[in-house]
């Protein structure tokens, strides 16, 4: 008798949890959404340049590569980017096949007429009025490829809190809006997920010729949005 008691005692305690969490789960509710927006001027370039080469030889496609791209590190060192700036993003040797027209009767395997080198540069511009004129200038040096223009921010993180800041009023405001109009009351929050959105790249090259000129560069405003799914339990 005295075992069994304990094991009640025991076991009781343990369910009680369960069952209230059963009652949240089951409880009257109402879910909203709520979105924030903030917007604030880019203060940083994110930019791709990429520089490739063709020639009969890897050899000579990769001689080619080296020295046009060991220009262009060296400018933008020169034209003050830090070291912790610049990063070299990607880097392939791709042989260049010709196919021959098959016959049924021999068929010819494609044969290497050569190699093309690729090597990318990522770097970040802190100066925003020198995104255009380092353009130009890598161009110049033999940049024949870039795309991926970011301008971003370097620390997003005030207008993030006011766009969740403005999410959650939202939020609260149909809550309140939804619980009027059903004659309850708005009782605790159970649950708040939130979603976040921040600006993409926006393609500004895609293949630059070597003869181009000035490029216009317009840097506009970055929107940061925040949207919150809040739970709120309902007052009877």
């Amino acid at each position: 008798m005295f075992k069994r008691a304990l094991l009640l005692a025991l076991v009781l305690p343990l369910q009680f949890p369960a069952v209230a969490l059963a009652a949240d789960v089951l409880a009257p509710r109402i879910q909203v959404t709520g979105s924030g927006t903030a917007t604030v001027a880019p203060d940083m370039a994110l930019l791709s340049l990429t520089v490739t080469r063709e020639a009969a030889t890897a050899r000579e496609a990769l001689d080619a590569n080296n020295q046009a791209m060991a220009a262009v590190i060296a400018e933008m060192r020169d034209a003050g980017i830090a070291e912790r700036d610049l990063q070299t993003s990607g880097f392939s040797i791709t042989p260049r096949y010709v196919y021959p027209k098959q016959d049924s009767d021999r068929p010819e395997p494609p044969r290497i007429v050569g190699y093309e080198v690729s090597n990318s540069l990522a770097l970040r511009i802190r100066d925003l009025t020198r995104v255009g004129p380092l353009l130009d200038r890598s161009v110049s040096l033999g940049v024949n490829q870039g795309g991926n223009v970011t301008f971003t921010n370097d620390d997003p993180s005030a207008a993030l809190t006011k766009a969740r800041k403005d999410a959650v009023a939202e939020a609260l405001a149909k809550a309140a809006t939804l619980a009027e109009a059903a004659h309850v009351g708005v009782g605790r929050i159970l649950e708040i997920t939130e979603t976040t959105s921040a600006p993409g790249p926006e393609p500004l090259l895609r293949k630059m010729a070597m003869e181009a000129s000035a490029v216009p560069v317009a840097t506009g405003e970055n929107s940061y949005t925040v949207t919150v799914s809040v739970t709120f339990a309902i007052e009877q």
